[in-house]
């Protein structure tokens, strides 16, 4: 299937952003699932995902971690490289080329994603001092 293909592409690049989460194979299960069901525009299928990779991640911790902190940005974000739900309202709407929106979502989607990690990445940062 192709969320599998791409959670196994992703992988090494979110073991980088995850090094802790890494280390446990099923926390990095859920979090590789989620973040290519967000990818694929599943958002449905991701939010499950992400929960679960959430629990994981919190353990009996009170406070949220910097790990946990980007996991959310992440999702908060919403990469995406098929925005299935947005093409499926277009084509409702009449739309002639659904997917005509590919690069703009694609050039939004990495901004958002890449101000909200270095703004997380900032505040880690901040907060370290």
């Amino acid at each position: 299937r192709l969320d599998r293909k791409l959670a196994r592409l992703l992988s090494p690049l979110l073991r980088r952003l995850f090094p802790q989460a890494g280390k446990d194979e099923q926390t990095m299960g859920r979090i590789c699932a989620n973040v290519s069901a967000n990818l694929l525009g599943l958002g449905n299928a991701a939010t499950p995902l992400g929960i679960e990779a959430v629990r994981r991640m919190k353990g009996g911790a009170d406070n949220a971690s910097n790990e946990l902190c980007r996991l959310v940005v992440m999702n908060t974000a919403s990469i995406q490289l098929l925005p299935t739900t947005v093409a499926a309202l277009r084509g409702t709407a009449g739309a002639a080329s659904p997917f005509d929106i590919l690069p703009a979502v694609w050039v939004t989607s990495l901004c958002s994603v890449s101000a909200g990690l270095a703004a997380a990445f900032l505040f880690q940062r901040i907060w370290r001092m």
